[in-house]
């Protein structure tokens, strides 16, 4: 085990334009007990020769490792199996962490971090300091990350720090000619066995950018509909996941398996009876998909 206790690992394809605004947020950490570790996941731009500059540099620790790409899920399967540290959070390419998130990372899981907990939840805000989507529920010391959306309300993306022992469970899936597998799987996965520590400090500063995956979901949802019906079926699973809940991953799993031509998606479904139901929902949504998504 390494003795730093935190890696910040940041997944990145062809972002030499936006990587250093992550870098500089780096070197102005108060704390510089972290490693840093750039997943570049096949990039064909400068990013390679970026990095090397800013490891000569020496300003902060740095690993840099290249693959084939596979995705942004196929780079945090890589990332999971090289972090050496107790703690990882990801920081994607195009955003950065204010000057004191790792030291308040490090601070809070000195306080209360234990093996009873698989890691600490906090905040994301935009680049203006407005908090993306809700704060956590002050009077909550702990939740698991489905209840903190499913049952508290809690809205808009958070950032999560994880021990690295339970991130390299349930590693996604590679599907052929396919590059997204929802990253919630594995959180949902240890939500069946964790809660997580809530702290209401901002880790991490969001730009949604034109070419990030957020802003191109429903071109991946037909690029991808083996990845998506996976995230989906495996939903539908979740022993704590309420009635409407699967029924709604039911729609998104027939609409996903009409995408990828699925014709045993009944067979394959674990809740049959819902899937059936949500048969006209889910060709609604894959029309829906096919319109939006139309190339002329």
């Amino acid at each position: 085990m390494n003795l730093k206790t935190l890696t910040v690992f940041t997944p990145t394809y062809n972002r030499a334009y936006c990587l250093p605004v992550c870098y500089e947020s780096l070197k102005r950490q108060t704390s510089k007990q972290f490693i840093w570790l750039i997943i570049d996941d096949g990039s064909s731009d400068t990013t390679k020769e970026l990095v090397k500059g800013w490891m000569d540099d020496k300003e902060i620790e740095i690993r840099y490792h290249w693959q084939e790409n596979q995705g942004m899920h196929g780079a945090h399967n890589t990332a999971y199996e090289l972090i050496d540290t107790e703690l990882n959070v990801c920081i994607d390419s195009d955003d950065y962490m204010p000057d004191d998130a790792v030291e308040q990372i490090l601070s809070f899981w000195d306080r209360y971090g234990s093996d009873k907990v698989s890691g600490i939840i906090g905040l994301d805000s935009y680049t203006d300091g407005r908090i993306v989507g809700s704060c956590l529920p002050e009077q909550l010391k702990y939740s698991s990350l489905f209840e903190l959306y499913n049952k508290h309300g809690v809205t808009g993306d958070k950032k999560l720090v994880y021990r690295t022992e339970l991130t390299r469970e349930y590693p996604y899936p590679l599907f052929k000619n396919e590059k997204y597998v929802g990253l919630a799987y594995k959180y949902y996965m240890l939500d069946q066995k964790y809660e997580m520590l809530l702290m209401n400090e901002v880790l991490c500063c969001v730009e949604y950018l034109p070419d990030g995956s957020s802003r191109n979901m429903l071109s991946q949802y037909r690029k991808n509909p083996n990845g998506f019906a996976f995230y989906r079926k495996e939903l539908m699973k979740l022993p704590f996941a309420g009635r409407l809940f699967k029924f709604k991953q039911s729609i998104h799993y027939v609409s996903s398996s009409l995408l990828s031509k699925n014709r045993r998606f009944i067979n394959e479904t674990p809740c049959k009876l819902l899937t059936f139901a949500a048969i006209p929902f889910g060709f609604m949504l894959y029309c829906y998909v096919l319109r939006k998504t139309r190339t002329s």
